[in-house]
């Protein structure tokens, strides 16, 4: 069934005026929610880190951090049809739970017994299993909560959520690894998971419009998955869009995850130098998505998405020819301020340029672009940065992720695309 026809059984919310986001108390809840669920969720990863760090070598260690993003790539598809067809609210509750259940049973474990690495890589299998699933109904739910006009405002909130998790979620794990080890970490995490749990059972749906549900129609899960990359592939805004999206990752992810751990060894900005930058691209991004929270709407969205792609791909290039640490933190202030703005008003137009009842495919789709095929390029800047050094591969980097802006301006659709009033 389609989410039109099994969705009758969740909790609605009439029609009305808009209220704007982030003063609805129902997007708040969820927001809440969101954000209670992310900084588990950094929290799960670093106690995952340490406590495969401490039962394993560092190869091993690798390979059951690295061993989630298997069956999440390899199943978020068919998690995007999961949550079209059984509606997002329930899959995203379902599958939290799930994920606190199994942390806190595996917290229990550890408190018992050393088991060794063969739990915390089922944990990471399960994790990873359960990722698939909960990451495209998160991506749908946005559209059921509030009205077309302030999905732009949504997306700005939940950017600020993550940020705020990437900044909070750290310190809290090591905090919960120095007071009690792994188990009182994972234990920790699967707390502030459960917090998001009656959060999201909170949270008030509001009717599809008429045209989404007129949709409803008795169909297979497999007709479901080819209908919804087909949707895609035809739409004159969101086809091209995952294409810059790609492409923008692909030139982005590899710099900022291996070469500039790579460049800071290459300057001698030691670890502290690192985290200074990251931090300066942590500051950019978060202002971008505070930016869209506090406007709500940013005009000619597709040429702003696009346009932004371009001058951060140069700051990416920049960067590595920074003549200090002061220059490149500024620097990455720049690019996370570009990129982020230009990530803002991607997921926006995702959100507000789907029919409802593809979102949960269409966010599966950008999921797979960003977690499938752009981690693929770290191992590949990594190989090449140790041939040709940091500046010549970050200027590759620059122009993939700059051809990105390129296909979505040379797009129509994407170039003359708007936010909803």
């Amino acid at each position: 069934m389609s989410e039109a026809t099994t969705s009758a059984a969740d909790v609605r919310i009439p029609t009305a005026a808009s209220v704007p986001a982030h003063r609805d108390p129902n997007v708040l809840r969820w927001v809440g929610a969101y954000t209670a669920s992310m900084v588990g969720d950094m929290v799960f990863f670093l106690a995952l880190s340490w406590a495969a760090v401490q039962n394993g070598t560092p190869a091993q260690a690798g390979l059951v951090t690295a061993v989630s993003a298997v069956p999440r790539a390899l199943l978020m598809l068919g998690g995007g049809v999961v949550a079209d067809r059984l509606g997002p609210r329930r899959v995203v509750i379902g599958s939290d739970t799930v994920r606190c259940v199994t942390v806190l049973a595996v917290a229990a474990v550890l408190f018992a017994a050393d088991p060794g690495l063969w739990l915390l890589a089922l944990l990471a299998v399960v994790f990873g299993t359960v990722d698939a699933v909960f990451m495209p109904a998160v991506g749908a739910l946005p559209a059921r909560i509030t009205h077309q006009d302030q999905l732009a405002r949504v997306q700005g909130m939940r950017g600020l959520a993550v940020r705020f998790a990437a900044v909070v979620g750290a310190p809290l794990g090591g905090l919960g690894v120095a007071v009690g080890g792994a188990a009182a970490a994972f234990a920790f995490a699967g707390l502030l998971i459960a917090v998001s749990v009656p959060l999201l059972i909170s949270v008030r749906m509001r009717d599809l419009p008429a045209d989404d549900a007129s949709t409803a129609r008795e169909t297979t899960a497999w007709r479901d998955l080819v209908g919804g990359l087909r949707y895609v592939r035809r739409h004159r805004v969101l086809g091209p869009l995952m294409v810059a999206i790609a492409l923008g990752d692909l030139g982005f992810v590899g710099p900022l995850n291996v070469g500039l751990t790579l460049l800071a060894d290459e300057r001698g900005w030691g670890a502290s130098g690192m985290g200074w930058v990251l931090a300066g691209f942590g500051t950019g991004a978060g202002v971008a998505a505070l930016l869209l929270t506090v406007r709500g709407r940013l005009p000619r969205a597709g040429c702003v998405a696009a346009g932004s792609i371009i001058p951060g791909a140069a700051a990416i290039a920049a960067l590595a020819h920074a003549p200090g640490l002061p220059v490149a933190v500024g620097t990455a202030v720049l690019v996370g301020l570009l990129t982020g703005l230009s990530g803002a008003m991607c997921g926006a137009l995702l959100q507000t340029q789907s029919d409802p009842a593809y979102l949960g495919r269409v966010t599966a789709v950008g999921g797979i672009v960003s977690l499938g095929i752009a981690p693929l390029s770290m191992p590949l800047s990594a190989d090449a940065i140790g041939v040709w050094g940091t500046g010549p591969v970050f200027a590759v980097s620059a122009a993939v992720c700059g051809l990105g802006g390129v296909v979505a301006l040379c797009a129509p659709g994407v170039r003359r695309a708007e936010l909803p009033k």
